[in-house]
Parts: structure tokens; sequence; C-alpha cells
């Protein structure tokens, strides 16, 4: 009896991840569509907000990455913070449309204690070639592998300031309704390479997607990109 009892058993962990795997990635697909159409949420408040991101940055961005609704409760019970998606102008140069969204993952606790008790929502503009070759690539430390600043707000906030030139990437914050530059410094951005094949349909990597024009946005990133041809349809090199 008891053999028969434990073959039942092993035949049932066996056959587990079977069952339920399907299930459990069509949800994790699920998330990552929501986190692809509240990313496109967030860029249309922020663009439609008077104090928002200086139109001349937007313009000379290369790439805009996106964290939607990321909760310090999060940085208390895993070591993964932040799920997002990133968008470049198409092409070797970066200045061609905006491309489809590669999935994004945003780690570290150094900015777990900015964001308080609420959902807050991170922006940043990658701001030349290197710094989003980099991201592309693999995972980027933000202040250390590439060079970061508090982004400036207002339209018409000086945008020229020799740390805002020098930077890389700028980065910003809204949480509570107040939209304002933050620090990201010791964090790092890497793309969410499973999320992708996920949203895909197969392995693909983040520069493929963003650069190379592999695949057609998803219909979840509609507003997304929309939103940023509106405010930026072309770059200011």
């Amino acid at each position: 009896m008891k053999s028969i009892l434990a073959a039942l058993l092993i035949a049932t962990l066996i056959a587990a991840p079977v069952m339920f795997t399907p299930t459990v990635r069509a949800d994790d697909t699920t998330k990552d569509e929501d986190r692809i159409r509240n990313a496109g949420q967030v860029v249309k408040e922020i663009m439609n907000i008077p104090d928002n991101i200086p139109q001349s940055l937007i313009d000379k961005a290369d790439c805009v990455i996106v964290f939607p609704s990321v909760l310090k409760a999060a940085f208390i019970v895993g070591a993964s913070y932040g799920r997002g998606v990133m968008t470049c102008r198409r092409g070797d140069e970066f200045n061609g449309p905006w491309s489809a969204p590669s999935m994004m993952a945003l780690e570290g606790a150094s900015f777990g204690f900015q964001a308080g008790g609420q959902a807050t929502d991170f922006v940043l503009l990658v701001m030349n070639d290197q710094g989003a070759n980099g991201i592309l690539s693999s995972k980027v430390k933000i202040g250390g592998d590439a060079s970061a600043a508090i982004g400036p707000v207002g339209r018409n906030a000086a945008a020229d300031t020799d740390v805002t030139l020098r930077a890389q990437i700028l980065t910003y914050s809204r949480a509570r309704g107040l939209f304002a530059g933050v620090s990201l410094a010791g964090s790092t951005v890497r793309p969410d390479n499973d999320a992708n094949e996920r949203i895909y349909g197969k392995k693909l990597s983040a520069r493929d997607i963003v650069l190379h024009n592999a695949v057609p946005p998803p219909a979840s990133a509609k507003l997304l990109l929309s939103t940023l041809r509106k405010h930026s349809p072309k770059h200011s090199s």
C-alpha cells in the first residue's frame, strides 16, 4: 500500500509542472501586456501635465524606459523590484521612428526608501547611443556603468546644464501625483528576456526588437507609441 501511495505521489509531482505551466505562462503574459498598457498611460499622463519633461530633452532622447506602478512592498519581499518597457528610435543611429517595446527589469534597493508607501512610476530617458547600446546588451548599473542625473522638469526648464548634457540617463519619478526628477543611482536596468519571449512568442534579443525591427509592436503598445510619436516625432541631434 505504501509503495502504491509513494508511486502516486511521485507521478503527481512529475506531472504538476506540465499541468500548471501553461496557466502560469498565460497569467504572466497577461501581466506583461498590462505593464505595456500601463506604461503607455503613464507617458500620456506625464506629457499632458504643465511641468513635464522639457521638450528639448524628449527630442534628444534615443530611448524612453517606463516602469509603471513600482511598489515599495516589492522591495521588501523580493529581489526584482520593477518591470516595464523600453522603446527607442529605430536604426543603428537611433534616428528612426519609435520601436516596438522591449520588456525591462529595474533592480536595486537604493530607491526603495524614496518611493515611500505609494506606487511610484519611473521614467528614464536614455540620451545617447552609448547608454542605449549598453542597456540593450546587458545589465547596466545606473550611475556606475552609465552616467546618470536627476532629470529637470518644466517645459521651459534649463536642459543644457553640464550635468544634464554629460548624463547618459536622466531619471524621473511620479508618486502621489507629483512628477519630479529622482536619483536611481546604484540600481540596475536590464532586458527582461523571459517576458520578451512571452510577448513575442519567440526568443529575441532586446536589440533585435528595438533597433532591427524584428517584430511588429503588440497591440498593447498602441498608446505608448502613439503618444511618443505625437509629442516627439523626430530626433533632434
